[in-house]
């Protein structure tokens, strides 16, 4: 397909972000993290560092990024980030950022407490379990307890790489708590983003190949109805919801097999996307910007803050522009 372009009002590259930005969340006040340099199998991945997780004042005009010390026991040479959510803990106002990582090519997940004035974060725990096997993104609702997606049923690299192409709804969503541990929805071809409703009722989940949004009620934390699939005609990505409006904004791939297949001089473009009212009888899906991988390649979130739309992609730059809504 020929991608039209679709720009935004001035659009600038992130400066230090050079091998992706997998993905991305924004906290209240406009602060934002930025999970980047994911090496993941059958994709491209453009340096041998170990992943950082930046944040960004989106308030401040300056626009740069600041890397995030870890504190405590944390192996960072092999640290790999992907999907990530921030938790904010009612009691005592604690922020917790979650992240999927894959240290030689493995799943877990890791959980840190977000100390704001040292732009640092302390470790505080690994989570691994046979059922979070090939984790992509999470949602926090918890100190301790997430939903996480897995984007692939078989664990060995040849049979992964096949997979997306057979067709098969074997990827789940996993409910995780000290607790309980428990696929709480299947039947997915590749499940990819997730994320959480304002309310916290219904879980919103990427099935990438079948180019729609999966809309989950939860009823209790480990049992979710579905309620509907909303087509978004593109290989949507990570999910980011807004706190007001409750709107979704996909950061999209137009083109899967450009993503996997690589070609600088015929780059996969980028294409972002918005939901309007998802739990009515008639969504508006809407594409707000669209490129087609010249100005930025390969698109995986898209998230706004305060009249300003950041564009995250799984292994290039990351983008900022104006939004006019």
């Amino acid at each position: 397909i020929e991608l039209t372009q679709n720009y935004l009002p001035n659009c600038h590259h992130i400066e230090g972000i050079e091998y992706g930005a997998e993905d991305i969340t924004v906290l209240e006040n406009g602060l934002a993290f930025l999970s980047t340099g994911l090496k993941y199998p059958g994709l491209p991945s453009y340096s041998d560092d170990p992943g950082k997780i930046y944040t960004l004042n989106l308030l401040d005009s300056k626009m740069k990024i600041k890397a995030m010390n870890i504190k405590g026991d944390f192996d960072k040479d092999s640290f790999n980030p992907h999907g990530i959510s921030l938790y904010t803990d009612d009691k005592d106002g604690a922020v917790y950022l979650f992240v999927v990582n894959h240290p030689q090519g493995k799943s877990q997940v890791e959980i840190f407490r977000f100390i704001e004035d040292e732009n640092a974060l302390q470790y505080i725990k690994t989570i691994k379990h046979e059922l979070l096997h090939n984790v992509n993104d999470i949602v926090a609702v918890g100190t301790e307890s997430f939903y996480a997606t897995n984007d692939h049923y078989f664990t060995n690299g040849i049979l992964k790489f096949v997979e997306p192409f057979l067709s098969l709804p074997w990827c789940d969503v996993v409910y995780y708590s000290p607790q309980t541990v428990q696929v709480v929805a299947g039947g997915f071809l590749l499940a990819n983003g997730i994320n959480i409703s304002p309310d916290r009722r219904h879980l919103y989940v990427a099935d990438i190949l079948k180019h729609k949004i999966v809309v989950l009620e939860i009823q209790k934390n480990t049992v979710l109805s579905h309620v509907k699939e909303v087509d978004v005609g593109s290989l949507c990505d990570n999910i980011e919801v807004d706190r007001e409006s409750g709107d979704l904004w996909l950061g999209c791939h137009p083109n899967g097999l450009k993503c996997v297949f690589h070609d600088p001089n015929d780059p996969p473009g980028s294409e972002v996307i918005r939901i309007e009212n998802i739990l009515s009888e008639k969504p508006r899906v809407t594409q707000l910007y669209s490129d087609d991988g010249s100005v930025i390649v390969a698109s995986s979130v898209a998230t706004q803050y305060g009249g300003k739309l950041l564009i995250g992609t799984v292994y290039q730059k990351a983008l900022i522009c104006d939004l006019k809504l």
